[in-house]
């Protein structure tokens, strides 16, 4: 049987980039809430004192976890026309989102945004001011596809769906509890049976089309 020292020397050395990505790992498991210093620590093999070595506080490591979600979000190059590229940024960030669905309400609130992030935002404009967007449309086109793929994130990760994104058995065990329900909500019902209940839909497909309106909407008043 190893000694605690032996387990000690076989784990990789702390560093800031170690303790954030635990840090990533923890809230995935989690969420942000279970997340703590001393928590932390204890899964590095550390002392709770021994990590502000590594990072100022928790707000540090809050800030470093946005800057890793951040960086997994693809924007695409030069060269691709703008609203290809902002369809594929809204999906790869709908699935990092969903991969870490915690981040969400902190993509905006931190003050000290790290570089990834940083570098993330000006690729965007940048894409936008290329393709002759002006800085007030730019601004108008981000404002308008974050709420819109972060709020539609944020409502997947709050729904009962199943791994393909079938909300019907959930949709199903409510109507089996209301046995008035086509008498007393006669358009829920409706929706239910003629579209939600059928087989192959998926709440996930209502994304491509409300993305595709934003975008189409965003075009026009371009022109």
């Amino acid at each position: 049987m190893g000694r605690p020292a032996d387990k000690a020397a076989q784990r990789p050395p702390v560093t800031r980039d170690r303790a954030l990505q635990v840090a990533v790992a923890l809230a995935d498991a989690g969420g942000i809430d279970s997340l703590s210093m001393r928590k932390l620590a204890r899964e590095l093999g550390i002392e709770a004192m021994s990590l502000y070595y590594h990072v100022k506080n928790k707000e540090d490591i809050l800030d470093g976890m946005v800057d890793i979600v951040f960086d997994e979000i693809e924007v695409p190059g030069p060269g691709v026309r703008w609203k290809t590229a902002m369809r594929k940024r809204a999906d790869s960030t709908r699935a990092v989102l969903a991969r870490h669905p915690w981040a969400i309400s902190l993509m905006d609130s931190r003050s000290t945004p790290g570089a990834a992030t940083l570098r993330h935002l000006d690729s965007v404009i940048g894409l936008l001011r290329e393709a002759g967007f002006s800085v007030p449309m730019a601004a108008h086109a981000v404002s308008l596809l974050d709420s819109y793929v972060r709020g539609f994130a944020l409502q997947e990760s709050s729904l009962p769906l199943d791994a393909a994104g079938d909300i019907g058995a959930a949709t199903q065990d409510i109507l089996e509890q209301q046995h008035m329900i086509a008498g007393a909500f006669p358009h829920l019902a409706e929706m239910a049976q003629k579209l939600i209940l059928r087989p192959g839909y998926a709440y996930g497909n209502e994304f491509k089309f409300g993305l595709r309106v934003i975008l189409d909407g965003i075009e026009a008043a371009l022109s």
